[in-house]
């Protein structure tokens, strides 16, 4: 029988003994572990991820009274992910949530290890086979400080916009990919002035007139207004993109997680879009 190779295990009540290995190997920066430890660590891993689906299957069972989801998300998600999570929870108390924020090639990391339940992508990347769901828009706006030169100009030919001092995210960042795309599109370079690892740094340089930038609108947050940003009227922009739910092909979603991508589908106008910083 299979049991007698793990007896010891089960008489010996060894399972806290291998989550406190799993951890302190996770952890100890100073540890090294041998070719036994490293089979273990391995083992460990495969057998809690086991663990783990099981206890997601009872959730099924047990329908949304309990259960939980993990979604990931990418740095501009921010703005918005919070908001559909607390307004499902709201719903449905007894799901336990937790939120993982990424750039983009993080992201793809946690799908491909299949880290998470669910994830959201402005683009799904097309070299992993995935199940992609549209949710929502996200346009992608030209943005100023409000006092820049360009603010009081119309139609601004794109080739105008982009001899301005130009801020970009960091390599491995999403936007930075659609940006590229955008001055790629147009057939020319960005001028970039100042590369910057996150979205509200973008921000905030553009405060300090250090340059021009082209940003999702959930980057100025919802039900918020800032006199001081000024969205520029670039030719061929906005870009009308949207957000994705991703998740691995041949993955079959939690009920939790389908419930959840059923209730953005009809919820997340109402929620986000709707609550969009004015332009």
């Amino acid at each position: 029988m299979p049991q007698s190779k793990i007896r010891r295990y089960l008489k010996h009540g060894t399972l806290p003994q291998l989550s406190v290995f799993e951890a302190v190997a996770q952890v100890g920066r100073k540890i090294h572990l041998t070719d036994a430890g490293r089979l273990l660590y391995a083992a460990c891993e495969e057998m809690f991820a086991a663990l783990s689906r099981v206890e997601d299957r009872f959730a099924d069972l047990r329908g949304l009274k309990s259960g939980r989801l993990r979604l990931a998300v990418s740095t501009t998600g921010k703005y918005f992910a919070p908001r559909m999570l607390a307004a499902f929870v709201q719903k449905h108390p007894g799901v336990d949530v937790a939120l993982q924020i990424h750039n983009r090639q993080v992201l793809i990391e946690r799908l491909n290890n299949n880290a998470d339940d669910l994830y959201i992508f402005a683009n799904p990347p097309q070299d992993v086979d995935v199940v992609t769901q549209m949710i929502l828009p996200n346009p992608l706006v030209a943005y100023a400080y409000a006092d820049h030169p360009l603010a009081r100009e119309r139609r601004i030919p794109f080739a105008r916009f982009a001899a301005e001092p130009f801020l970009m995210r960091e390599p491995g960042s999403g936007t930075r990919m659609n940006v590229q795309q955008i001055f790629d599109q147009h057939g020319v370079r960005p001028n970039i002035r100042m590369e910057l690892g996150s979205n509200e740094a973008i921000k905030q340089a553009i405060l300090a007139g250090l340059g021009v930038s082209i940003m999702s609108r959930y980057n100025l947050g919802l039900d918020t207004e800032n006199d001081r940003l000024a969205t520029l009227d670039v030719k061929g922009l906005p870009i009308e993109g949207h957000w994705y739910f991703v998740y691995p092909v041949g993955k079959r979603p939690t009920l939790v997680a389908q419930s959840f991508m059923e209730f953005v589908r009809k919820e997340g106008k109402q929620l986000v879009v709707d609550h969009l910083a004015p332009q």
